[in-house]
C-alpha cells in the first residue's frame, strides 16, 4: 500500500518505519525541516533499539521517505496516518490542537478519497470532531478510523511486529477490511485484530494504560507499608503473582513510572472524566501515589546524611525514565537531581543515552560520566535510578573501591540486601526488609 504518516516522533517514526518494512511505500512527514534533514541524512533523532538500521535500510531500498511538504506526501497516499503529539494541556487534558492542524491541512489537500487514521493517543470523541472538522473544509469523500498504539519504549520494533492485538475503530466495514489488510503480515502468529467503533478504540488506549499505572501505583503503595512493618515487598509479590488472577506483570516496586503516556494519560482520563460531572477517585489517587514515590530516594539519602547533606557528592545511575530510551520525559531522576540539589549536593550521574538530554536542562549544575564507575569516584553515595541492564550485575569491589562510604540507595530493587550487607555496603532498597548491616571501613 502507499501510505503517508504524518509526524516523524516516536510513535510516528516507529510507524512508518514497520510499515515501510513490511513492504509498504511509505512518506513520513513534518513540519520540523532540521528532523526531515537529519533522516533524509540517515540519523535518527530519537534512541530506539534498532530503529536506526531499519530506517536507514528501508530508505536506501526506497521504501521510506522524508518531507515537509504534506500535500507531497499525502498525494499518493490510499492511508494517511496522524502521529502528531497531544502533550497535557494546562487543563489537565490532551491538547489536541496539532491533530486540528494536520486534519485541516489534509482536508485542503485532498484530491482523491482516502483513509485517515488517527494513530495519536486522543479524548474519546475526537474521531467524530476531526471528521466534523474536515468535512468543513473539503467536499472530497474521506473515512477517518482510529487505532490506537500499543508500543513500550525500548521495545517498540518488537510490539509493533509482533502485537499482543490491533485495535481500530471505523465506521465502515470496508474500512476495517482495508486496515485489516495493511496489519495482515503482523498478526500471522494469530493476534487477534479488533474492530469496534472508534470511541471504544479511543477509549482502550485509557483504559489500557490507566490500569497499568494502576497496578505500579499499587506495589508502589504496597512496598512502602511493607517497608514500615519490616516486610520484603520483593517476597510479598512473588507470594501474590503465582495468584492467575494478579500476575506478575507491572507488579515491580521502584521509585515511581515516568515518560511520555503513563502520566498523560492518567491524567486525561482524569480530566475526561471531570468534563462529563463524573469522579475519578482511582486515576486520582494513582496519581498522587506516583507523584509522591518520586519523592522517595530523595527522602531516604537526605535522611542517611541527617542534616549534613550539603557539599556532599551523590552518584547517579540511570537518568531516563526508562531503560533502552533517552527519554528523560517525567523521569523520576529529576525529581531526585531537584531535590539534592536544592540540598546542596553535587551530582555525579551516568546514562548511557540520557545524558545529553539531562544536560540540555541542567547545564553544568551537575557533573556527566561517560563510564558507570566514573560516575562513583569519590561519592559519598550511590542512587540507581533506572534499570539498565549494565547495572544489575556490576563489579561490587570496585564499587566499594570508588565509593568515598559503600552507601548504594537503590530505587529499582536490583541487588539483594542480604548480600550487599555480606558485602559491607550500606543498602536501602523500595520496601525491602533491611537485614543487619554489614560492617563499614572506619575513616
Amino acid at each position: 500500500m502507499k501510505i503517508a504518516v504524518v509526524g516523524t516522533g516516536y510513535v510516528g517514526l516507529v510507524t512508518g518505519t514497520c510499515l515501510a518494512e513490511s513492504g509498504n511505500d511509505v512518506v513520513c512527514v513534518d513540519k520540523v525541516a532540521a528532523k526531515i534533514t537529519m533522516l533524509q541524512a540517515g540519523q535518527v533523532p530519537i534512541y530506539e533499539p534498532g530503529l536506526a538500521e531499519l530506517v536507514h535500510r528501508n530508505a536506501r531500498d526506497g521504501r521510506l521517505r522524508f518531507t515537509t511538504s504534506l500535500p507531497e506526501g499525502i498525494a499518493d497516499a490510499e492511508l494517511v496516518f496522524i502521529a502528531v503529539g497531544t502533550p497535557q494541556g494546562s487543563h489537565g487534558g490532551a491538547d489536541l490542537s496539532g491533530i486540528w492542524a494536520v486534519g485541516e491541512e489534509i482536508a485542503k489537500n485532498l484530491q482523491e478519497p482516502k483513509t485517515i487514521v488517527i494513530k495519536s493517543t486522543v479524548p474519546v470523541g475526537t474521531n467524530a470532531e476531526l471528521a466534523r472538522r474536515m468535512s468543513e473544509v473539503s467536499d472530497v469523500a474521506f473515512d477517518v478510523a482510529s487505532n490506537p498504539e500499543f508500543l513500550k519504549e525500548g521495545a517498540a520494533i518488537d510490539d509493533f511486529n509482533k502485537p499482543d492485538r490491533v485495535v481500530v475503530g471505523v465506521r465502515r466495514g470496508e474500512v476495517g477490511e482495508q486496515l485489516r489488510e495493511l496489519y495482515e503480515p503482523f498478526l500471522r502468529t494469530e493476534r487477534p485484530f479488533l474492530i469496534m467503533t472508534p470511541e471504544s478504540a479511543e477509549m482502550t488506549k485509557y483504559v489500557a494504560n490507566c490500569l497499568l499505572a494502576t497496578k505500579i501505583s499499587f506495589i508502589n503503595e504496597m512496598a512502602n507499608l511493607c517497608e514500615a512493618y519490616g516486610a520484603d515487598i520483593n517476597e510479598v509479590r512473588r507470594g501474590i503473582g503465582h495468584d492467575q488472577r494478579i500476575g506478575f506483570s507491572f507488579l515491580f516496586p521502584g521509585a515511581g513510572y515516568g515518560g511520555s503516556c503513563f502520566p498523560k494519560d492518567v491524567r486525561a482520563a482524569i480530566h475526561m472524566a471531570q468534563s462529563r460531572g463524573l469522579p475519578a477517585r482511582m486515576m486520582e489517587a494513582v496519581d498522587e501515589v506516583n507523584e509522591a514515590q518520586k519523592d522517595v530516594l530523595g527522602r531516604k539519602i537526605l535522611d542517611h546524611f541527617d542534616g549534613e547533606a550539603q557539599g556532599k557528592t551523590v552518584a547517579l545511575w540511570g537518568l531516563a525514565f526508562k531503560p533502552k530510551t533517552d527519554d528523560i520525559r517525567e523521569a523520576p531522576a529529576l525529581v531526585l537531581i531537584d531535590t539534592l540539589l536544592a540540598a546542596g549536593v553535587h551530582l555525579r550521574v551516568h546514562d548511557p543515552e540520557a545524558l545529553s538530554n539531562v544536560r540540555a536542562i541542567y547545564g553544568d549544575r551537575i557533573t556527566y560520566c561517560d563510564r558507570q564507575y566514573g560516575a562513583i569516584e569519590q561519592a559519598d553515595a550511590l542512587a540507581i535510578v533506572t534499570e539498565w541492564t549494565e547495572y544489575r550485575n556490576p563489579d561490587f569491589e570496585v564499587m566499594a573501591r570508588l565509593l568515598r562510604e559503600p552507601v548504594i540507595f537503590d530505587g529499582r530493587n536490583l541487588y539483594d540486601p542480604a548480600r550487599m550487607s555480606a558485602l559491607g555496603f550500606l543498602y536501602q532498597g523500595i520496601g525491602r526488609a533491611v537485614p543487619a548491616q554489614g560492617h563499614l571501613p572506619v575513616g
